[in-house]
C-alpha cells in the first residue's frame, strides 16, 4: 500500500490542468485548516473549498467498487474504515464552514472542473 501515489494521480493532474486552463488557482496536498491532520488534493483557500480526489478502489466507488477475494474481511474493515475517514473529514470541514467536493477517478476532468469552478467562482462573491 505504501507503493500507491499519494499525489499527482493521473485523474488529479488532469483535474488540475483543467481547473488551471480555466483560470483557477489553487494550492496542492495540503490540510485545509491549519492543524488539520487530513490533506486535501485541491485547496481553494479564499472560497474555502476542498477538493478530494478519490480512488473508486480506496475509496469505494458505488460504480466500480470491488474487494479483493484474498483476505477479504481485512479488506471489507480497510474500506469501510477509509470511507467513515472520509466522512469524518467531510463533516469536520463543513463544520469549518468549507465546501467539500468528491471526484471520482473516473469522472471526466472537465465535468469535474466545470462543478468546482462553479462552487468557487460562486463562494468567491
Amino acid at each position: 500500500m505504501e507503493r500507491q501515489a499519494q499525489r499527482d494521480t493521473k485523474p488529479e493532474l488532469a483535474l488540475r490542468r483543467e481547473l488551471w486552463r480555466r483560470g483557477l488557482r489553487y494550492r496542492v496536498d495540503r490540510p485545509p485548516i491549519k492543524g488539520m491532520r487530513r490533506r486535501a488534493d485541491i485547496v481553494f483557500g479564499p472560497s474555502r473549498v476542498a477538493v478530494f480526489v478519490d480512488g473508486c478502489f480506496w475509496h469505494s466507488c458505488p460504480e466500480h467498487a470491488t474487494i479483493p477475494k484474498n483476505n477479504r474481511e481485512w479488506w471489507v474493515h480497510k474500506l469501510e474504515a477509509n470511507v467513515r475517514r472520509d466522512r469524518d473529514t467531510d463533516r469536520e470541514l463543513e463544520e469549518a464552514s468549507w465546501l467539500v467536493v468528491r471526484v471520482w477517478e473516473h469522472e471526466h476532468a472537465a465535468t469535474a472542473a466545470q462543478r468546482i469552478e462553479f462552487e468557487v467562482r460562486r463562494r468567491a462573491t
